[in-house]
């Protein structure tokens, strides 16, 4: 019995242990962004948009979508029903509004808009991230050919 209780403990944790790491807030996600030098996601949410609850409950819990932003980005999501921070050029009048920025903060395309399920998001997860390694390689051979 005592096996069992314990196997079953250590299941629970790793369900609830194995979620996005989301930043605190916007600042220290550019911050970390700019330290880790990834690009950001950022969601404009509310709790109670039907769409935004939607997304959460499952494109945001898929163990693939979880990995690959883990690893590759640094995430952060607002509440406006909470009144966090959000800066006035991301800001859209729908929930959720998901948008890619550079660790600068700069926004790398518009905001995709409403709920979208885990296979188009990591296909979105792979634009990004050869459009983040473009940008990238694009600004090291600007700075070297500045330097001759």
């Amino acid at each position: 019995m005592r096996k069992i209780l314990i196997i079953l403990l250590l299941s629970v944790i790793s369900l609830f242990a194995s979620g996005v790491k989301w930043e605190n807030d916007y600042h220290s996600a550019i911050k970390e962004a700019k330290k880790q030098n990834k690009p950001v996601l950022f969601i404009s949410s509310r709790h109670t948009c039907k769409y935004c609850v939607v997304l959460d409950e499952t494109t945001l819990r898929d163990a693939r979508v979880v990995d690959g932003l883990n690893r590759d980005f640094i995430s952060v999501i607002s509440y406006s029903d909470e009144r966090d921070y959000m800066p006035r050029e991301l800001w859209r009048p729908g929930t959720p509004a998901i948008w890619f920025l550079l660790p600068s903060g700069e926004p790398m395309f518009e905001p995709v808009m409403g709920a979208i399920d885990a296979n188009n998001f990591l296909k979105a997860l792979t634009i990004v991230k050869e459009e983040f390694k473009k940008r990238q390689k694009k600004e090291k051979n600007d700075f070297y050919k500045l330097k001759k």
